[in-house]
């Protein structure tokens, strides 16, 4: 299982990293809330750790800015404070558990486990928009007329298209979420198997398409929607 750990008091984040990686999650740790907000936008993650207070941005910041982007991964809020109000804030803008500083480790750990186990129990396994459908466990894109198993690489794009329906997604986005940040890949990949995925909708009749706008990126949109 991979995590995102933001967390600005750095003794802290080192010894939490320590106690996660033992217990064999991988995890990235960041010190304040814009980086955590470039990495889980550039990242896939299984669960999400923020700490409320920190630089640049606040976690609660962060969370309302990735719910609005439709990512719904599980988040569990840090804080040095106790108050209610502050516990109904959190959970009101998106998370999931919330976790007050000092903390035990073994509770901490705890609540880790049941975060992740509520993403196994809520994560849908189909996706739809427009009359499109795609299973996320078996890669089949599916309309009332047909269906294609996509290969890998065409999944996690429309699976990311998809996810952020109306937003444009840049070249470079695609390509460091799909390849990776260390990949060889050329940025005209990208464009061949957008081009693969504009068949198979055109094929099936599908009132959605990918559009695209010069030097800014590509979108899931209504056919038809300037």
């Amino acid at each position: 299982m991979r995590l995102l750990y933001a967390e600005d008091e750095k003794p802290l984040s080192e010894a939490v990293v320590d106690i996660l990686t033992f217990h064999k999650y991988t995890v990235d740790a960041v010190y304040d809330g814009e980086a955590a907000l470039d990495f889980i936008k550039a990242e896939h993650y299984d669960g999400i750790i923020l700490d409320v207070m920190m630089p640049k941005m606040s976690g609660v910041e962060v969370l309302k800015k990735i719910r609005a982007m439709g990512i719904h991964t599980p988040v569990m809020m840090l804080t040095a404070k106790n108050e209610v109000e502050d516990r109904i804030v959190g959970l009101d803008s998106g998370a999931d558990d919330y976790l007050a500083k000092p903390f035990a480790m073994g509770e901490f750990l705890a609540r880790v486990r049941a975060m992740l186990r509520r993403r196994e129990e809520y994560s849908p396994e189909i996706m739809t928009v427009g009359n499109i459908s795609l299973n996320t466990a078996s890669f089949e894109l599916s309309s009332p007329d047909r269906s294609y198993t996509l290969s890998k690489i065409e999944y996690q794009i429309m699976e990311l298209l998809m996810m952020n329906k109306g937003m444009y997604l840049s070249t470079d986005d695609l390509l460091t979420k799909v390849w990776g940040y260390e990949t060889d890949a050329e940025v005209g990949i990208v464009w061949v198997y957008i081009s693969y995925l504009r068949k198979k909708l055109a094929a099936m009749n599908a009132d959605i398409e990918i559009a695209a706008r010069r030097n800014i990126g590509y979108t899931i949109q209504s056919k038809g929607t300037k």
